[in-house]
């Protein structure tokens, strides 16, 4: 099972609107309606590459001037793009175009970086923070540890292509995490960090669930508050059993699919 999955499909991606008007204004007396004619003018802009897959348009206003028509008909245009799958609307954000067909993500126990690396994107962080401090009650038991032992906690927007994709929360005992004061994680896989160290990650026990998204979460995102993601919680083990990792991975249920396979016993 793949414990740190990427987006199937590119999420919502807000980028400043272009500089250069659209086009020149419609014209009214040609046969095809206004709203068809603003419809094709912003699928031809997505098709050679104007405006980016999961990136957002310009705002409904400067649209209306760059095309000299009204919001009803923009409106209209817009519309017909969402119901052929070209753009999506996010409430109260504005008009995001949809991004490449969904894929799916291995069986495998790799990280963000290594799938990242595999399917040709390239994979960076922002990082929210970086600390250490007391294991609570539960955090230790999930360590096997002392309630109060030190934990190094690494907060990041995982990213793709510079689009986000999650907010992974990473949690590891300070003896493992030595020195990760000093690492550039906007750019260095945090397994391999571990790894580094001299710490095998063999096995991971996961958990996911639906939660809907706080402002926080929807804000790094670029999703609305109360969006439902999936929240998936692992606990990675060395091969003596040993936790190393623990981490919750927050991201919109339409960028995640986790492939799997089920065997029946035959004694059943």
């Amino acid at each position: 099972m793949s414990t740190e999955p990427m987006s199937a499909r590119r999420p919502e991606q807000v980028a400043p609107a272009p500089a250069a008007p659209v086009q020149a204004a419609l014209n009214g007396t040609y046969p095809e309606p206004l709203w068809m004619q603003a419809r094709d003018s912003l699928v031809s802009r997505i098709a050679v590459g104007e405006v980016k897959p999961g990136s957002r348009l310009p705002p409904e206003r400067e649209l209306c001037g760059m095309l000299g028509i009204s919001r009803v008909t923009l409106r209209k245009a817009l519309t017909a793009l969402v119901e052929d799958g070209v753009l999506r609307s996010a409430q109260g954000r504005g008009w995001y175009v949809t991004a490449a067909e969904r894929k799916e993500w291995p069986n495998t126990l790799e990280s963000f970086s290594e799938t990242a690396h595999r399917m040709g994107l390239l994979a960076t962080s922002r990082v929210l923070r970086r600390e250490s401090g007391p294991a609570s009650f539960d955090e230790a038991e999930a360590f096997q540890i002392a309630p109060g032992a030190p934990l190094f906690r690494l907060e990041r927007v995982r990213m793709l292509d510079g689009v986000p994709i999650a907010v992974d929360l990473a949690l590891l005992p300070s003896d493992i995490a030595v020195g990760f004061d000093e690492v550039d994680f906007t750019v260095r896989s945090l397994y391999d960090t571990i790894t580094g160290a001299g710490f095998e990650l063999a096995q991971a026990d996961t958990t996911i669930e639906a939660r809907p998204a706080d402002a926080a979460l929807a804000g790094h995102l670029a999703i609305a508050a109360g969006t439902p993601v999936l929240d998936m919680r692992q606990v990675v083990r060395d091969r003596a059993q040993r936790p190393l990792l623990s981490s919750s991975i927050r991201y919109a249920g339409d960028r995640y699919r986790l492939r799997t396979s089920f065997m029946r016993n035959p004694g059943l």
